[in-house]
Order: structure tokens, then sequence, then C-alpha cells
């Protein structure tokens, strides 16, 4: 069901927010927000356009924030603890709509945590970043899977070269999808509908993809 709920975790709860398709969806995503210790929570712009196509597409999209944020209990942990959160996440979502594909989706920090976690859980069929930073976060995880994957990027991104993270999913094996959205710095101000019009593309890509 849409709306807001808690979701219980080892350090009390998480305060996340489903966002459903019209009809009956075809699959549940997980979304996660950037860094916390920079104003990260799942109502960022970002966060709120991925979860917005996941649902025209017919995706149920779960946002929550991350312990220490909004309501969630807990305080950071570095990005490390966090992955705990988006364990739980995905045990919900996957309470929600049972038998569904999982996917999971995530920017800057969030596609960081959420893609290493998972990654490797076998209940995830499709994997979504946005804005990822190399520099900051390892992503070699993702040379080793094949499953589906899809990431944009800022082609002014101030904190990560474009090229450079174009050479990096270059090193990801197939199915991969990579766009650059002109002119987007990493937080897109001011290229909000450019960046929603690349994510419509990065999941038409994804729902095609052989698994």
């Amino acid at each position: 069901m849409p709306g807001p709920l808690l979701i219980p975790v080892s350090h009390g709860r998480l305060e996340a927010l489903i966002d459903a398709p019209a009809g009956y969806p075809i699959a549940a995503a997980v979304v996660c927000h950037p860094h916390p210790l920079f104003g990260g929570t799942m109502h960022n712009h970002v966060t709120y356009r991925i979860a917005k196509t996941l649902t025209r597409h017919g995706i149920l999209a779960l946002r929550f924030n991350f312990r220490g944020v909004g309501t969630s209990t807990g305080t950071h942990g570095e990005g490390i603890s966090e992955t705990e959160d988006v364990a739980a996440a995905l045990d919900r979502v996957q309470v929600e709509c049972p038998g569904l594909p999982l996917w999971i989706a995530g920017f800057s920090f969030g596609a960081r945590v959420g893609l290493a976690t998972a990654a490797p859980d076998r209940r995830v069929t499709h994997l979504l970043g946005v804005g990822l930073v190399p520099r900051m976060f390892d992503f070699g995880f993702l040379e080793t899977t094949a499953k589906p994957k899809a990431f944009i990027h800022g082609a002014e991104d101030e904190l990560a070269d474009v090229q450079s993270v174009e050479q990096l999913v270059r090193r990801f094996p197939e199915p991969r999808f990579f766009e650059s959205v002109p002119g987007a710095q990493h937080l897109f101000p001011g290229k909000l509908a450019e960046l929603e019009e690349a994510l419509d593309r990065a999941v038409s890509f994804l729902l095609h993809a052989p698994i």
C-alpha cells in the first residue's frame, strides 16, 4: 500500500515511504538516498525522480531514510552499518510484494551502499545507480556481477569526472547501460527534467535486458 511506514531494524526503526504504480506492480524496488552528512534524505530531488520514474514503469518504489536521518533511529555508520538498513528495506519490500522481482536503486552515497548490499543478494535482479563517486567509494564489486545494471551521471559532475565514471562502467559485465546528462552537476540543479528522461531510458533498458 502506498504511503508512509516504519521498518523495524536492530537499532530501532527506519522511516520509509512507498510510491506505488497505478496498477499492480511488475517489480518492487528499494531506492537509497545520498549522503546523510550532507543533507541527503529520502525526499532528495534525485531520489524522488528515481522513484517517480520507477512507478511510471509499473515498479513499486520504497524510499527510506538511513539511520540517523529524519525519524529513523541510530547514528551514521560511515556506509558500513547502513548496509543493514538496505537489507531491512529489501526484506520489507519483499513482504509488501511477495513473488515479485526486486530491484535496487540509489543516488551517490545511496548508490554505493545500495548496490554493494544488493549485488550479491540473489533476490535482487536489477541494479540502477545515479551519480557514482569512485574517488570516495569502491565499486569493484560490480565487476563480478552479471545482473542487468544501468548508470546515469552528470556530464559536469564536480565530484566525479564523467569520463572516469564511463570508463569504470565499461569494466562491468554486460548487460549494462550508461548515459550522461549534458550540463548536469552532481545534484542535477536545473537538469531534473533531463535526468528523468535519462532515467526513463535506463529503466526501459533494464526491463528489456536479459537476466
